[in-house]
């Protein structure tokens, strides 16, 4: 049985779902390796977040942005935590909501998701910085 474990640092990307599955997938070129096994996918971080979802419509992951925009806003009268601007409770909410890792079945070699699923990364902050 093999185990890689590694570490990988994204770029900044602006506030938004974005489709990573292709980054992950250029990172770990041990996945060709295993037959049978399973990516586990952590974020180290409080305000962004992971999920699987459709990968194909952009406008799907607009759409993500907005839903929760409109069910978690910002600078809402009873949040006590402000220390890090508007946009910060409501980041650590989404992430809650939503979760720190995601986990991929990989099959001959490859990732095992479905034809429409992709990985996301949840940018939940204005200006969040590198992953």
């Amino acid at each position: 049985m093999k185990f890689f474990l590694k570490e990988i640092a994204l770029k900044p990307y602006s506030r938004e779902f974005h489709l990573i599955t292709n980054s992950i997938i250029l990172d770990f070129p041990e996945i060709k390796e295993i037959q049978n096994g399973q990516l586990q996918v952590f974020i180290k971080h409080t305000s962004a977040s992971l999920t699987i979802n459709e990968n194909a419509d952009d406008t799907i992951r607009t759409d993500f942005e907005n839903y929760f925009n409109v069910m978690i806003p910002e600078s809402a009268s009873y949040y006590k935590h402000s220390f890090e601007g508007p946009d910060g409770m409501p980041a650590h909410i989404k992430l809650s909501l939503l979760g720190s890792s995601v986990q991929i079945p990989i099959s001959k070699g490859k990732l095992n998701l479905g034809i429409w699923q992709g990985i996301y990364l949840c940018e939940h902050r204005n200006c969040g910085g590198g992953r």
